[in-house]
């Protein structure tokens, strides 16, 4: 190749400047004597002007023939132009092609999901889908720094989990040489292990639910952020989840308004995240769903439409507390004064994208722990280990749970889930 490309979105430390860059035609339009090259190279776009008096015939000819995704390096002087997003364009000087692509199956006109869902290795290269992807890996970057700043270790827990201490229904099964294995649909009980260890952590990784869900909250497989904080009951743990929330939103704006304005996301709403956060105990959200026509009665989960009805209330996240114990995770600390109720909390977005976050304190009385298991008539024999985190050392201990696609479909105010990672599974989809 022999030449030293620049990116476009390092054009601009080379204004005035000929440069080369490596990139694919994302688009062009023609005015008689002008061509106007709409390119991209990943890191950006940027306008390429061909004046047909100032290049010869042969780069002219050549960038008539481009066609949509026809991938090239292209030699230009680059030029401010501040009606550009970029605030540059690049003055064209040369052209050399290194594929001209024939027939390129995903055009400007609307396509459906399913066409698109099936070329998604394609798809991913328009400018709104590139831009939730950028946002996606802000979201990430912030998640780490915030926990980094304060002095939490990043700990990795399996993936392939002998059993299930919530059941193995909603596990993909599969075989660990001769035994069964799982693979794990949070990482959880071995983050309360590293944090005995460690003090404060946070686990980062894919997590599977073999859940025949199909709605624009659900993905089959996706990634969680599972903080555990030795020492910390729950009013701390609500404190910081408010603070991680408000940090990562505010990172993002700071760091892709102009991702944020691709995809038409309105900032000011996410100008108003800033902790605290309003909360209302379940007791007061069962109250005002039948004040508002639901039918719920005391003891009963909610669902989507519960959740979207109380978010319509706030403009910033809602903590809702204090869940019946009868259909919580059995790890959960009961209330001391009311012990029919857990000190939990679900963090529900606002804007109808439904729970966040579900965090809990956890429970560290060995006989109560054991009385839990039990209860559920789960197994001693396989989650003894367990069990001996409040054998040797226990101490209050509080962790919560992070979804992070569900999170960047709220943050850039996506309609469903499947946009907010580059390869979706879900129900019935599998490819590519």
């Amino acid at each position: 190749m022999n030449k030293e490309l620049t990116t476009i979105k390092q054009a601009g430390v080379h204004a005035g400047q000929s440069v080369w860059i490596g990139c694919w035609l994302n688009g062009k339009r023609s005015s008689g004597k002008i061509q106007f090259l709409q390119l991209r190279d990943g890191s950006g776009y940027m306008q390429g002007v061909l004046v047909k008096s100032e290049v010869s015939e042969e780069v002219w000819t050549k960038a008539k023939e481009l066609t949509q995704e026809s991938s090239l390096y292209v030699k230009g002087i680059v030029r401010e132009e501040p009606r550009s997003q970029s605030g540059y364009e690049l003055i064209v000087e040369d052209i050399e092609v290194i594929q001209l692509t024939q027939e390129y199956p995903i055009t400007p006109k609307e396509h459906g999901v399913d066409y698109l869902m099936d070329r998604r290795h394609l798809w991913l290269r328009t400018p709104k889908q590139r831009a939730i992807l950028v946002i996606r890996a802000e979201i990430i970057r912030s998640i780490q720094r915030f926990f980094d700043e304060r002095d939490f270790t990043l700990v990795d827990p399996p993936i392939l989990t002998p059993s299930s201490c919530e059941g193995t229904t909603n596990l993909f099964h599969t075989k660990y040489f001769d035994e069964d294995a799982y693979l794990t649909q949070s990482g959880q009980l071995y983050m309360e292990a590293a944090a005995m260890a460690l003090g404060k952590v946070y686990s980062f990784g894919p997590t599977f639910r073999a859940e025949k869900s199909k709605t624009r909250r659900h993905l089959i497989e996706f990634w969680m952020i599972e903080p555990e904080m030795a020492f910390v009951d729950h009013e701390e743990n609500l404190r910081v989840q408010e603070q991680f929330i408000s940090y990562v939103v505010q990172s993002v704006l700071a760091n892709c308004r102009k991702e944020l304005e691709t995809i038409g996301r309105d900032i000011s709403k996410l100008e108003a995240i800033q902790a605290p956060f309003p909360r209302i105990t379940y007791d007061d959200a069962i109250k005002f769903l039948n004040d508002s026509g639901f039918e719920i009665p005391w003891g009963e989960d909610f669902g989507a439409p519960h959740e979207t009805a109380i978010a319509e209330k706030y403009a910033t996240p809602v903590f809702i507390t204090h869940y019946p114990a009868s259909f919580k995770a059995f790890y959960m600390k009961p209330d001391p004064n009311r012990p029919e109720v857990v000190l939990c909390a679900d963090m529900i977005a606002p804007e109808g994208y439904g729970e966040i976050i579900g965090g809990s304190q956890r429970i560290d009385d060995p006989e109560l722990l054991a009385e839990r298991f039990n209860e559920h008539e789960l197994s001693e024999e396989a989650y003894q280990w367990y069990l001996d985190l409040r054998k040797y050392g226990t101490v209050p201990h509080s962790g919560f749970g992070l979804g992070l696609e569900r999170t960047v479909a709220w943050i850039c105010g996506l309609d469903h889930v499947r946009e907010t990672i580059p390869f979706p599974r879900m129900l019935y989809r599998l490819y590519p």
